[in-house]
């Protein structure tokens, strides 16, 4: 198994992203599975663009997107990405669309299909808070999970793909007084329980899990 591990750039002002900082820390086997890292822009269809690259060139079975929470406390496992750009603050090239589909084509949302639950439990088992979350908000985190989707219907059929949000690392909460953080080390050993998860459960296992973020 392949496994396409994406994490974005630094962003609104912030020195570092914690995305792409453990992502680079992964280690590039994991439970068999070959891991497969990429930087992508936190800049609208141009992140989506460099994704659909690396998927024809490497041709992973699954596609899993990491992106900053700021302010959230634990690991998120997002369940929709919803087709709608409604960005709060402009993306690294200066774009900030307001209310527009991502894919005029495309459905309201698209469930990821990624064994979030499962992804939840092994996170927690390893120590580190994780939970489920029903909303990936309408900046380039959420374009990604819908926009990723959108390809792999299109044109990569039967690839999985999905979403996990990570909060600030700790440095990050300098000056950020009563912000949650997490050390770049235990959010690199959450997303490898979590990818450790993906390779064992195809289908997710059936657990409680909702709550609104």
């Amino acid at each position: 198994m392949k496994i396409l591990v994406t994490g974005f750039d630094p962003f609104g002002g912030e020195p570092v992203n914690p995305a792409i900082e453990s992502v680079k820390r992964l280690p590039d086997e994991i439970a068999g599975a070959q891991i497969i890292k990429l930087e992508i822009p936190t800049v609208i269809y141009k992140s989506l663009e460099k994704i659909d690259a690396k998927i024809a060139e490497c041709d992973p079975d699954v596609i899993l997107s990491v992106g900053q929470a700021g302010g959230r406390p634990d690991i998120t496992v997002e369940r929709v990405g919803i087709n709608c750009n409604d960005c709060r603050i402009p993306d690294n090239e200066g774009n900030q669309p307001i209310d527009e589909p991502i894919y005029a084509d495309g459905p309201d949302a698209y469930f990821s299909k990624l064994p979030i639950k499962a992804m939840v439990k092994a996170v927690n088992a390893a120590g580190i808070p994780a939970s489920v979350s029903d909303t990936a908000g309408t900046f380039i985190c959420n374009h990604v999970l819908y926009g990723v989707r959108y390809i792999c219907e299109h044109k990569y059929p039967g690839k999985r793909s999905g979403f996990v949000h990570i909060p600030y690392m700790t440095s990050q909460a300098v000056g950020k007084r009563g912000v949650p953080s997490m050390s770049l080390d235990d959010i690199v050993k959450g997303l490898t329980a979590a990818i450790e998860a993906i390779v064992k459960n195809e289908t997710d296992i059936k657990e409680t899990g909702g709550k609104i973020c």
